[in-house]
This record gives C-alpha cells, structure tokens and sequence, in this order.
C-alpha cells in the first residue's frame, strides 16, 4: 500500500478557494526520520499524510503545489516550519512528494498557490479514487483514455486559481472499500493514488 495516500476525514474537508499569493522556488521532503515526532505547531507529524513546512505560512495554510517538470499537482496543508536548507521554499510530506514524483530526486522546481481555508462542506457525497493531478488538460485526459477500459467512471475535475486551472484524474467509485480495491491495483499496477472522501 506504499502508494496509496489515504485522505481519512474524521471531520469535514475543507472547501477551498484561491487566495491569490504565488511562490516558485525549490521543494524537498521528509519522511520517515521525522514520523511520529511533534511538528512546529504540535501535531505528530504522519509522513502518510497531506501536509507540508514552510518558514512563513500560517499554520493550518492550505497550498496548491505543482511539480514544475511534470506539471502535477497536490494540495498541502502547512503544519511544520522548514525547509531550512538555502534555496528551498517548502518541505513537503512524504505521501505529497510520493504524488509528484519527487521521492527519487529529492528536489524540485515547484509552484505554490497559497489557497484560502472557508467553511467546512457538511454531507458527504462519496469516494473517488485520484490517480493524477495536472495543469495541463491534455496530459489528464490521456491518462482518463488509458484508465477507462479497465476502470469505467473516470471524471476530469477541475480546480480553478487565478493562475491557473489544474484537472485532476478521478475514478469514482461507489464506497470506501470499492476504493481501497481500485486504489490497491492502481498501486499494483504502478501508480500513487490519493483516495478521497468527498464532500
């Protein structure tokens, strides 16, 4: 299961909206040397979770960040302070560097968006199963054509920015365990995979 990121929401997932602010700059990450240790605003930091240190976001900033060599996207939430290696604007978990592909090399070139936190949705509506996340709408669309044969209700979601429209690759499916079965071959079939609960 080391490719599945799981998004468990004991309580309500934030809607997000854009909040304007555009970094560009070096991202890293850590992972296990960390696990289980208190993060700067003290909670545990989880390497399997969706979170992200930056040196000057509020805590509880929610960030669009883009992998600019393959244009894939994850949303983060700041938790942690860091990096503090020169040149570096963000210290991304392990799960969210697994998403974009920066696991291997270490580092890359990146885009923050920082991202406006607004009322929690109330209702749960499902799960989806997310396989990618692009800023380019071509580059999700072949990856739909690749995954529907096998895998049937495929939606490309868009999240607008001001500067930008990011399409994420989602493969809807009817309950949590129906989820984890998708998400399991995905992973077996090379993939990372984010499972969301919606809302």
């Amino acid at each position: 299961m080391i490719g599945i990121v799981f998004l468990a929401a004991c309580t309500p997932r934030p809607k997000l909206v854009p909040g304007g602010e555009v970094q560009t700059g070096i991202a890293s990450w850590y992972g296990s040397d960390f696990h289980g240790k208190s993060t700067s605003n003290q909670e545990i930091y989880d390497m399997y979770d969706m979170t992200a240190a930056h040196q000057t976001l509020p805590f509880g900033t929610y960030v669009m960040v883009t992998n600019l060599d393959n244009n894939r996207s994850v949303i983060v939430r700041v938790n942690d302070r860091g990096p503090f290696v020169g040149g570096r604007i963000i210290d991304l978990s392990y799960a969210a560097a697994r998403l974009l592909n920066i696991v291997g090399p270490g580092t890359a070139p990146v885009r923050l968006e920082i991202l406006k936190n607004l009322s929690a949705a109330a209702e749960r509506s499902g799960f989806s199963v997310q396989v990618g996340s692009f800023s380019s709408k071509e580059n999700a669309e072949m990856l739909k054509a690749k995954l529907m044969p096998k895998y049937g209700r495929i939606e490309v979601a868009p999240f607008k920015t001001p500067h930008q429209v990011y399409y994420r690759v989602r493969i809807k499916v009817a309950d949590k365990d129906m989820a984890m079965r998708s998400a399991q071959l995905l992973s077996g079939e090379g993939y990372s995979v984010l499972i969301v609960e919606e809302y």
